[in-house]
């Protein structure tokens, strides 16, 4: 106990004194002072405490006799480098998640810029190209803005792919198209590693499910079922679209444009996942695609 009261800067001796007035000579005016802290230095209540002096803390907790207060014995623990390294924590994460918040920012502005051109420009093939490029970006940026909204580098991919899937459905449909998104089961929390990959496989699925598979057509339904096993995730994305001549190529999504979102897809499944894409035809008609992957972020843990 005098080992604890001295790192908060006690200099005097502490035999035959009274704790509660100890204490109160170490507390400055900016100190902390929990509620609980006169109860305990005064032995009169068998309840935890925490004295904060000198950039330092020590733990405390009074143990009363039910008979009749006499006394009390004070147990004391010094926390200062628990407490510290608390600190330490609690400012990493705030500046991890004003990174991801700044990144996010970054990309929109990317995106805005990359629609304005869009807009300028007299080419419909470089306008979908860009329009594309805008698409990606976003998708980037709001996986970002998840991430900055938790504590730590994992973010709600549910919420995330929700949105990001929507705004896919959204940007690819014609003005008098309605295409309608469900899902069965759950992604679960995700790292920062495998969303955003994941994120940008899902949305070229989806827009090339919208620009191939219901292309003509008034409306049509998307659902996505999701299987995860610790790092196994199976996802299958399925469609009611014109069938699978209309969307898959030689084992792979079809080329439109650039083909970029064909390599987005089957590089990220295969290289970085270490998974597989199957295309087939949906029994009851459209299309079904299989991935099996293996999420790098949850297997390292």
């Amino acid at each position: 106990a005098i080992s604890c009261f001295r790192r908060l800067g006690l200099l005097n001796t502490m035999p035959g004194q009274y704790l509660s007035e100890l204490g109160t000579q170490l507390l400055k005016e900016n100190d902390p002072v929990p509620d609980t802290l006169p109860l305990v230095l005064a032995g009169k209540a068998a309840v935890d405490s925490e004295l904060n002096a000198n950039r330092s803390a020590v733990s405390m907790r009074s143990l009363v006799d039910n008979n009749g207060r006499v006394g009390a014995i004070i147990l004391c623990r010094d926390v200062t480098e628990l407490r510290r390294r608390e600190q330490e924590l609690q400012t990493k994460n705030a500046t991890i998640s004003e990174i991801h918040h700044r990144v996010k920012n970054n990309l929109q502005a990317v995106s805005a810029l990359l629609r304005l051109q869009a807009r300028k420009t007299q080419s419909d093939e470089v306008k979908k190209e860009l329009q594309e490029a805008q698409r990606r970006v976003q998708t980037i940026a709001m996986v970002h803005e998840g991430l900055s909204q938790t504590a730590d580098e994992v973010v709600d991919f549910d919420k995330v792919i929700a949105n990001l899937l929507r705004m896919a459905v959204d940007l690819a449909t014609m003005k008098d198209q309605h295409i309608e998104i469900n899902y069965m089961g759950k992604f679960g929390m995700m790292p920062a590693q495998d969303a955003t990959p994941l994120s940008l496989v899902l949305t070229e699925l989806i827009t090339n499910s919208v620009e191939h598979g219901f292309e003509g057509r008034k409306e049509g339904h998307i659902t996505i079922s999701v299987g995860r096993s610790g790092p196994n995730l199976n996802v299958v994305v399925e469609d009611d679209g014109s069938g699978l001549g209309s969307e898959e190529q030689g084992g792979m999504a079809r080329s439109s444009g650039s083909g970029l979102g064909t390599q987005i897809i089957n590089t990220f499944v295969t290289n970085d996942f270490g998974g597989s894409v199957n295309w087939e035809p949906r029994r009851e008609g459209g299309t079904r695609v299989v991935l099996d992957m293996k999420l790098r972020a949850a297997q390292d843990e």
